[in-house]
């Protein structure tokens, strides 16, 4: 098989990225990162195409148009709920596959109105009010007709505080409050419109409307029906999810669908559910199945750092103890680095005082043969005097090691705190 190009757009948004780390190592997909704006993605992406017009924008599916011509674009991965629909519209002018459910399914599930009204009696949808003329007790919960994560969202607890809120964004939805625990189920249905999987997870901490801490449930069976219902009345294709939330009478109250897989549906990926990857072979119609592991998993997310550093280095020049090898373990973190430039067809120079044979300790942990040259120093010696390119880099855990090469060579030396910089 071929590799496919598939460009991802917005490349640096939650589900972007996710998109990313689930298709990286894919070795049937090549992937290309899209931007309007410079973000995470371009850290993150290989190939990136930045200056993007805007969704909204006049010249946006021209545009497009031009990069699925020059880069030979097999599908566009659409990353964010107000972009799905736009390219879904224009699937055919594009010239390539967009992967999503269909249209009228991608609309109705952009507003949380429509996905009420369309599953009205299917499933339990929250009580709305049309007005605050008709709320006759607080807290109510206003959220955003059209909108994602807690963006415009609120728990208001009095008439005068809604009505601040809703001056401020007026396409909102006044609904009932909802006081139980909030789940996200992650699903996917293949091109035939089975349903091949559902899984929930509880949503245990929120921030900014994203899940960083949920986990996997071996118990399913109480969203069974809903997300059978919902899939039969919406026709989706690929991934997707649905949220709901506990009442006080403990029923499961839905509060939105998305026809997009989540951002943090990698709690899944962690079971062996590749939600983008089954998503891209069902867009072109290549059948799928599903392998889940036995275990339960929890995830925990954070705020993550990638760097771009203005250097340019053929040769690396590195430490052994307490660099390469800490507390007689080895430095996984500065082995994984030191392969990728390996990968680059870039030089390794292992330069140390270790006070033992050098090649047995090598030997003892697995690491003989990774290295181009070795040289192994007695304790006078100045490790200045080694280093014979100037297109080079150093690593030591030594600070005295690292100012006398910044000093005498003016090369950039990193000590191991400093290693993530140098990851791709």
């Amino acid at each position: 098989m071929i590799k496919k190009n598939i460009l991802v757009f917005p490349c640096g948004s939650e589900v972007g990225l996710e998109i990313f780390r689930s298709l990286e190592h894919s070795i049937h997909f090549n992937l290309i990162g899209a931007n309007s704006v410079d973000d995470h993605g371009k850290f993150v992406f290989k190939n990136y195409i930045g200056n993007i017009p805007f969704a909204t924008e006049a010249n946006f599916i021209d545009e497009m148009c031009k990069i699925v011509s020059e880069k030979k674009i097999d599908a566009i991965y659409p990353a964010m709920d107000s972009v799905i629909a736009i390219l879904k519209q224009n699937e055919e002018k594009l010239g390539c596959t967009v992967i999503s459910s269909d249209v009228e399914t991608t609309e109705i599930c952009l507003s949380k109105s429509k996905t009420y009204t369309k599953l009205q009696g299917i499933v339990k949808v929250p009580g709305t009010f049309s007005r605050l003329d008709e709320v006759d007790s607080y807290p109510v919960f206003l959220k955003p007709d059209i909108g994602y994560g807690s963006r415009g969202a609120l728990m208001s607890s009095s008439r005068e505080e809604s009505e601040q809120h809703i001056a401020k964004y007026p396409n909102t939805l006044i609904c009932e409050f909802l006081s139980g625990r909030e789940y996200t189920i992650d699903c996917f249905t293949d091109f035939n419109g089975d349903l091949l999987f559902f899984g929930p997870r509880q949503r245990k901490r929120i921030s900014n409307g994203i899940s960083v801490n949920t986990s996997t449930m071996s118990e399913r069976t109480r969203f069974r029906e809903i997300a059978k219902k919902i899939n039969d009345k919406l026709s989706f294709n690929g991934a997707w999810f649905f949220q709901v939330k506990e009442n006080e009478e403990r029923e499961l109250i839905l509060l939105e669908v998305a026809s997009r897989m989540g951002g943090s549906s990698a709690v899944y990926r962690a079971k062996g559910i590749n939600f983008a990857s089954l998503s891209v072979f069902n867009a072109f119609k290549m059948p799928v199945s599903i392998l889940e592991n036995p275990y339960e998993v929890e995830m925990d997310r954070a705020l993550n750092n990638r760097y771009k550093l203005n250097i340019s280095f053929q040769h690396i020049y590195v430490d052994f103890d307490d660099t390469l090898i800490v507390d007689e373990k080895v430095n996984s973190r500065l082995i994984g680095v030191l392969y990728e430039f390996l990968n680059e067809g870039k030089k390794l120079y292992l330069i140390t005082k270790h006070t033992h044979d050098i090649h047995e300790s090598l030997k003892k942990y697995r690491l003989d043969g990774l290295f181009d040259i070795i040289y192994h120093l007695d304790p006078s010696d100045i490790k200045s005097k080694f280093i014979a390119h100037e297109d080079a880099i150093f690593i030591d855990d030594s600070f005295s090691e690292r100012k006398g090469i910044l000093k005498s060579l003016d090369l950039p030396v990193f000590s191991v705190d400093m290693i993530e910089t140098l990851e791709n």
